[in-house]
């Protein structure tokens, strides 16, 4: 055993384990600024489970967005490394956090999220932004991965990974046989659960269809176009089958939308997610 190497990589790893919690701390700050309410009141003084949630996903997502910026080859200068590393970083943190604002106003439009979870102590929306947060953190840890590209090309995946989520959360809603925004708003912890399980889904297969070099925009478009319909097409018809297969003779949609059955919720989430993660390794 060579101790230096061991010895500089040790080294090396410490240094991108302080960049990180550096950025956790942006993180948090970030979102203390941005939203309405204090985090500490609302976990450390209200105990709010919903809160709780929703930061959960989005401190989770932070760590996925950084280490799509730390994978990859290194300059072999760590001052260089660990700068790139912290600035896509933060341009990831930025992109999360415009994925709140895009969830509050683009997908539920008929009540106000924040209010939903800080007063309402509203699970089930926690757990969309829960999903929301970490589909968008995969999607910006692929923009923000690999080479020959840079922050343009960066925006550029991420936006339309964005809008991938959005159409998919549009169809969703449309062909979902109950009302998710009216079973969302009044409470119902398992539709909520379904649906952030399976845009957690959704963002594994559209970071697929983004991650690596950037060799040219036609070629990597191509990819990414269809990369992502094969995962809404997927994704749908993978939920109209297990629909009633899942639970023999309980359809899923009812057990959500009739009894609130929170095991349904997990396990439509769980089937998505599973096919998703098949599907990422065959594309």
């Amino acid at each position: 055993m060579e101790w230096d190497v061991l010895w500089d990589e040790t080294l090396r790893s410490l240094a991108f384990v302080g960049v990180y919690a550096i950025l956790f701390l942006l993180a948090k700050l970030l979102k203390d600024v941005l939203t309405p309410y204090k985090l500490i009141v609302q976990l450390a003084q209200k105990d709010n489970p919903a809160v709780g949630l929703s930061v959960t996903g989005y401190l989770l997502a932070t760590a996925i967005i950084f280490v799509g910026a730390l994978i990859g080859p290194s300059t072999n200068d760590l001052l260089t490394d660990m700068s790139l590393v912290a600035g896509y970083s933060i341009l990831g943190l930025v992109f999360l956090n415009l994925s709140r604002w895009s969830l509050d106003k683009l997908i539920f439009r008929r009540f106000c999220n924040i209010t939903a979870i800080v007063e309402g102590r509203n699970i089930g929306m926690a757990a969309v932004r829960f999903g929301v947060y970490v589909a968008t953190g995969l999607v910006a840890a692929a923009s923000i991965n690999g080479q020959g590209g840079g922050v343009h090309t960066a925006l550029a995946f991420f936006v339309l990974g964005q809008a991938v989520l959005l159409l998919f959360a549009w169809l969703y809603d449309l062909t979902t046989p109950y009302d998710l925004q009216k079973e969302i708003e009044q409470g119902n912890t398992a539709a909520g659960v379904g649906f952030g399980g399976t845009l957690v889904a959704l963002g594994l297969i559209v970071a697929k269809g983004t991650y690596g070099d950037f060799v040219g925009w036609i070629s990597n478009l191509e990819v990414f176009a269809y990369t992502a319909v094969v995962g809404m097409v997927v994704l749908q018809v993978v939920r109209v089958f297990m629909d009633r297969l899942v639970l023999t003779g309980h359809p899923l949609n009812k057990e959500i939308s009739e009894d609130r059955n929170l095991a349904a919720g997990f396990l439509e989430m769980c089937v998505a997610v599973c096919f998703a993660i098949v599907l990422v390794s065959l594309l």
